[in-house]
């Protein structure tokens, strides 16, 4: 996709670390060479990629953003690169890659570490060589296209795990920027705070946006947050959607609680149920059909699920990490499913 400039207002802040990382990026941006963002999910790193090229000479040429980890394997590489008429079954047209997409403008790549390895060897060669080769096509194309990478753990870890090939981060890590997590932005919660409430109760329609007691402002600055500026601003939406009056003295960081403990869910799975955390409508807790019922289609996903969980996390000796790894899944997609199957994998665990 193509991102535009009114994006840009989010990236809000007012502590020394913002400035400072702010002024980073306004610095890099004028070179034109690749960079690399490492930062915690929900902490902006979208944001600053599009700060990196709407600040840069390329300004007025595209701003193209891809997610490998959102993308099948199979796609990839030729959402990345295109494809030829006929290179593959489907494949009925010439269809520009996303690297054609961002000539002369940037190409962000977030999750880096979510592409393969043949995925990037190709990106290596368009790095050093400014040409890349659609699938089915004989020729090399040449394109110029600025890339900023980004990745939620140290890229360093990726090499020496295996994840990520050396000479890429190489080649991308001319500039490597840190953005700040939330907890670090000192005195940034409730200026963010007042600013998410304000547009979310200009979106309902409120004619004022409610205050922040001090005790809701206590409870915001004494979260970890992360979620980042992404829980955060989930949070205050919530707070003022449930706000009663003109003052917010609570606010809900976890949803899933209530009054500090956690709530059960009060629906069971069954013919039409919602199908409860943890669990599968129709199944047992430790992931079985029960007796006399045919599994429906996401019984049946949640079942294989389960069970490559399972088996990936008796291989690695029960460590979440190495079992995300041998799935090729980054940590957090595997405390993901992790979190979205633990009763079943709980009750696995625990059966005879």
């Amino acid at each position: 996709m193509t991102a535009n400039t009114p994006g840009l207002v989010e990236a809000l802040g007012q502590s020394d670390a913002f400035l400072a990382f702010m002024e980073r990026v306004a610095a890099v941006a004028r070179v034109d060479r690749p960079v690399v963002l490492v930062g915690e999910r929900g902490s902006g790193k979208e944001l600053a990629a599009a700060r990196l090229h709407f600040h840069s000479p390329r300004w007025e040429g595209p701003f193209v953003v891809v997610n490998p980890a959102a993308l099948p394997r199979t796609l990839l590489e030729s959402e990345l690169f295109g494809h030829e008429a006929g290179a593959f079954t489907g494949a009925a047209r010439r269809r520009l890659g996303r690297f054609e997409m961002a000539d002369r403008g940037t190409l962000f790549l977030d999750e880096l570490q979510a592409a393969p390895r043949a995925v990037q060897e190709k990106l290596l060669r368009a790095v050093e060589y400014g040409a890349i080769e659609r699938i089915g096509a004989g020729e090399p194309v040449n394109v110029d296209a600025r890339i900023v990478a980004a990745t939620n753990v140290d890229p360093r870890e990726l090499v020496r795990r295996g994840r990520l090939m050396p000479d890429l981060l190489d080649r991308l890590a001319f500039a490597v920027l840190f953005v700040p997590p939330l907890r670090s932005r000192h005195g940034d919660i409730a200026y963010l705070a007042e600013r998410f409430a304000a547009r979310f109760a200009a979106e309902l329609g409120r004619p004022e946006p409610p205050r922040f007691t001090s005790a809701a402002l206590a409870a915001l600055a004494a979260h970890d947050w992360p979620g980042n500026i992404r829980e955060l601003k989930n949070t205050v939406e919530r707070a003022v959607f449930e706000a009663a009056g003109p003052c917010i003295d609570h606010v809900t960081i976890d949803p899933f609680t209530q009054e500090g403990r956690t709530t059960p869910s009060p629906i069971k799975g069954g013919p039409g149920g919602i199908i409860p955390p943890g669990g599968v409508q129709g199944r047992s807790p430790a992931g079985e059909v029960q007796e006399g019922q045919s599994p429906s289609w996401a019984q049946a996903i949640a079942a294989f699920e389960t069970d490559l969980l399972r088996r990936a996390l008796a291989r690695a000796g029960g460590n979440q990490r190495r079992a995300a790894d041998s799935l090729e899944l980054t940590y957090d997609q595997f405390r993901g499913l992790y979190r979205k199957y633990a009763q079943a994998l709980d009750a696995g665990r625990k059966a005879p």
